[in-house]
């Protein structure tokens, strides 16, 4: 069998699905004349990113400096840091930056830009600022029309060694519609907010070079990329259930999934347990809108990924997952140390509990992946 050296949990990752999800943005994008810069936070691994955009060459989107060290080391020197700046942060972005990494920062308040400003003045040192905006998730960022919007730009434009980048926002509440017309409905007022943010800033004088927008949901269903220079999708190299829930993929489109063994058989209170918990598959049950019925993840054939009769992982302790079975015969195809695997509901979340990928390909594992954790 395919996976009876490994041990579990581990994660699996489908490298022809992997390539085909890859290859399809790279030449959605093109097609649209917008720059992808790939968002990083979910693969977390240079292997991967290399092959998201062909070589090293490219610009790459990141949430932690660990990353934008891992990366930039791997070869990659555009890169975004897509959460809003720490002032305690600065020292560690221009030490990047004096390496020689085009290491871009983001803000979206005047107090962190004054203190970028200082920071630079004080120390020499030199930095990229992108404004964050809001285009309708309301969890950071300034409304297109803000006089803030104006206020920071103007406090960075003027500060000696930092250039005002541009504008980047995330839809990130395009992962709450329901199908492929409301994601429309939302990358169409990414679009417009961004853009009028930066026609705002341009109009004021001030540069603005980056028209940054993207989410997996936007990426893949936008129609008018109008005005806006990248996108930033990152889920859509693995995809989950709930990228499937709404639209964003096809089932053959999930690339990632938890290998697990059967540790026991509860036939009293009817359920198999699973070496694979929360801290093996994560407690983000982000599917549950679209089916309850997911739980902590869908549990199919080990080989095949096909779901298996409807089990789910319905509760999770710190590493035993509980998969209630209704069907006594499946604890008979189910023995004690039989391998199932488990899609995850969000594979972001799922993938940060692991240090590597194993890599399966052509109904072998062939490789390790290694991946970046930490902050």
């Amino acid at each position: 069998m395919i996976f009876d050296n490994l041990p579990t949990p581990v994660l699996i990752l489908d490298r022809g699905v992997l390539q085909r999800n890859l290859d399809a943005m790279r030449e959605r994008m093109r097609d649209r004349g917008v720059m992808l810069r790939p968002h990083l936070k979910t693969a977390k691994s240079a292997k991967v990113a290399t092959l998201a955009l062909g070589d090293t060459d490219g610009a790459v989107t990141v949430s932690t400096l660990a990353e934008a060290e891992y990366f930039f080391a791997a070869g990659f020197t555009d890169i975004a840091y897509a959460v809003g700046i720490a002032p305690a942060r600065l020292d560690r972005v221009a030490a990047i930056r004096t390496k020689g990494c085009a290491l871009k920062i983001l803000t979206d308040n005047a107090p962190a830009a004054e203190a970028v400003a200082e920071h630079a003045a004080g120390n020499s040192s030199t930095f990229d600022v992108l404004i964050e905006v809001d285009t309708g998730e309301g969890r950071a960022g300034l409304p297109p029309d803000s006089d803030d919007l104006l206020e920071i730009g103007r406090i960075l434009d003027a500060a000696p060694g930092v250039a005002l980048a541009g504008v980047l926002t995330h839809a990130g509440h395009s992962y709450a519609c329901e199908g492929p017309e409301g994601i429309r409905d939302v990358a169409e007022e990414e679009r417009a907010g961004i853009v009028a943010a930066a026609e705002r800033l341009r109009a004021a004088g001030l540069p603005c070079p980056i028209v940054s927008t993207g989410s997996t949901p936007t990426a893949t269903h936008v129609e008018d990329v109008s005005g806006v220079t990248e996108m930033r999708p990152g889920v859509y190299m693995f995809n989950d259930l709930k990228q499937l829930s709404i639209g964003s993929c096809a089932r053959g489109d999930l690339a990632l999934s938890v290998l697990a063994s059967v540790i026991g058989q509860n036939r009293r209170h009817g359920h198999l347990l699973l070496d694979a918990g929360a801290l093996a598959l994560s407690k983000d049950i982000s599917a549950h809108d679209a089916d309850p019925a997911i739980g902590y993840g869908e549990v199919c054939d080990a080989e095949t990924l096909e779901p298996l009769a409807g089990l789910h992982v319905a509760g999770v302790s710190q590493e035993h997952g509980v998969v209630p079975v209704d069907d006594p015969t499946m604890f008979d195809r189910l023995p004690i140390g039989a391998r199932v695997r488990i899609l995850p509901n969000h594979a972001c979340i799922t993938a940060a509990g692991y240090d590597r990928y194993h890599v399966l390909e052509n109904g072998a594992v062939t490789e390790e992946w290694d991946r970046v954790n930490g902050w």
